[in-house]
């Protein structure tokens, strides 16, 4: 079986590649990325491809199953650079998937697909798709699977399924998420529990989790699946509210308006002191709770790591600091003194 994976060296792709590997039926692994990594890992080769502008049929020609996991978060300040890659970047994939007569068509989605919902109950994978439009994340994720939509019922013979998982966590993207969504005045090894003595939190700041070996494990049971189809929720247990957030840094945990939150990180992004917009904060406010009754029923998925430690792998990962031979998990990427993230001022540029 030959499988070509799309985004292949980050956080998400990297964890698929491992379980991919593990699995004899994968006789090939296609990673493609903008840029090669030194990193090895068996029966995969690299190729050094852009899915805004490059000819993806001959990448996908002859292949069994095509992953796609290339997305943006950064630049938070240009939405157009984003969306090139989320949206239009993600439509030449599918396209071309089904020109190349791809059997089976795995999409990277995501929570933030869903329209506002509840936090005190799971919803299952009906649950609507419009997203939380303040934030370009859910906007451009939802418009993807909108995207997918069409191409899915212009071609029949593809078969298409979609994983939707929540927070992504594991110690070798410990320096990425840091630089991503934290910025280079984040004290890496300060990140521990017991050092934070007051968590302000909004009630509604509740969220999911997940490992990403598990997710590496879910998206093998979906590619290698016969009967895998549709789509599936993926998050791990406990659900991570702001009273088991504050039991696991050892904090007294205060409850704040959404509103004062939402101000300080709209502050902040404006003042190019931290790369992260303030439409993720409403984003982890809106998205309902995930039903994973899909995913651990119909592929057999069933996680080894607890949300709880797939948090504690991430924070070890940013202290070490962890990372691996790719370009974006990199440990040192940031430069000395993390003098390259400052030079890109904090989110307006890559």
């Amino acid at each position: 079986m030959r499988i070509v994976v799309t985004g292949a060296t980050g956080n998400v792709g990297t964890s698929v590649v491992k379980a991919l590997g593990r699995d004899a039926r994968v006789e090939q692994i296609v990673g493609i990325a903008r840029r090669l990594p030194g990193w090895a890992p068996p029966r995969t080769e690299w190729v050094s491809a852009d899915i805004v502008q490059d000819d993806l049929g001959p990448l996908f020609a002859g292949a069994d199953v095509v992953i796609h996991l290339a997305w943006l978060i950064q630049p938070s300040r240009d939405d157009a650079a984003l969306a090139r890659v989320t949206v239009h970047g993600s439509r030449r994939v599918f396209e071309a998937a089904a020109e190349a007569g791809v059997s089976r068509l795995v999409h990277a989605s995501s929570v933030s697909v869903y329209s506002p919902g509840p936090k005190d109950r799971a919803v299952d994978e009906s649950w609507p798709r419009d997203g939380v439009r303040s934030s370009f994340y859910a906007r451009h994720k939802a418009a993807a699977e909108r995207t997918l939509d069409a191409v899915e019922a212009a071609a029949p013979d593809m078969r298409v399924i979609r994983l939707r998982p929540g927070l992504i966590f594991q110690r070798e993207a410990g320096p990425e998420v840091r630089r991503l969504f934290g910025g280079p005045l984040v004290p890496a090894r300060l990140v521990r529990p017991g050092l934070i003595p007051v968590l302000p939190l909004p009630s509604r700041l509740v969220l999911q989790a997940v490992h990403g070996d598990d997710v590496g494990e879910a998206y093998r049971l979906a590619a290698l699946s016969p009967d895998a189809s549709g789509a599936y929720n993926i998050a791990a247990e406990p659900v991570l509210d702001p009273a088991t957030l504050a039991r696991y840094f050892h904090a007294r945990r205060v409850d704040v308006p959404a509103k004062v939150l939402r101000a300080l990180a709209d502050a902040t992004w404006r003042a190019h002191l931290q790369p992260t917009p303030p439409g993720w904060l409403d984003m982890g406010l809106g998205v309902p709770l995930l039903d994973t009754s899909r995913a651990r029923e119909q592929l057999g998925w069933n996680p080894r790591f607890s949300a709880t430690a797939a948090l504690d792998d991430l924070l070890a990962g940013m202290r070490e600091p962890a990372g691996r031979d790719t370009p974006p998990l990199r440990a040192r990427a940031g430069g000395a003194l993390r003098v390259r993230e400052f030079l890109t001022g904090v989110g307006k540029r890559t």
